[in-house]
């Protein structure tokens, strides 16, 4: 269960602002890959995780509605949020990791108040790319509440931006696969071929969808 003890930790050795970051959609085959930054107040994290905190968890284990309500609170309660996007034609200049890294700085940049440290889902990222200390945490969206925090807002957000794609982009049942690989999705790409926001470099010329 995602908890405050690693923003504990670092608060009492660091203080300052803590921003959990994490990201959604990396392995989608349509569409941005979204990040998010979540600092909560101290206010929050010292005193002991209770109400709705305690149902903050990775984002692919919450339901769509608990997401969007959870997300609701965290904007409500969080010091401040940021978003930042890495586009489908970055992601395949870039590869996925470093758009993802693009995206990530993007999100902290958009923070209306400068983290001191940040809490990043996953392995050791590129150090040099970011403004203030870090660390990475692997499987930190069910660790950290803050990343936890990150991980439901860029879910939200790109579940929210893929639906109304959808209606510019018709056949590809965006609104059920969200833009990841089912079935349908590579059935539909293989009927009318790849939209101008697929992710070319994702093996689609590979696999004749050109």
């Amino acid at each position: 269960m995602a908890s405050f003890r690693v923003e504990r930790q670092i608060f009492r050795q660091h203080g300052g602002r803590i921003a959990g970051v994490d990201e959604a959609g990396r392995g989608a085959l349509f569409g941005p890959v979204i990040a998010a930054a979540v600092v909560f107040p101290p206010r929050l994290i010292e005193r002991p995780v209770r109400g709705w905190l305690k149902e903050v968890n990775d984002s692919k284990s919450l339901s769509p509605l608990k997401r969007s309500r959870l997300a609701a609170r965290i904007l409500a309660e969080a010091e401040t949020v940021g978003v930042g996007a890495a586009s489908a034609q970055e992601i395949d200049k870039l590869n996925i990791y470093w758009a993802s890294i693009e995206a990530m700085k993007r999100a902290i940049e958009s923070l209306a108040l400068r983290p001191d440290f940040l809490l990043i889902d996953g392995p050791k990222q590129a150090r040099a790319q970011f403004p203030c200390p870090e660390l990475c945490l692997p499987g930190g969206d069910r660790v950290s509440i803050s990343i936890a925090a990150a991980s439901i807002i860029a879910k939200v957000v790109r579940d929210e931006l893929i639906q109304i794609l959808e209606d510019y982009y018709q056949g590809y049942h965006l609104s059920r696969n969200k833009g990841y690989g089912t079935k349908e999705h590579y059935q539909a790409l293989r009927e009318k071929g790849p939209s101008p926001l697929h992710r070319m470099s994702f093996n689609l010329r590979g696999r004749g969808f050109e």
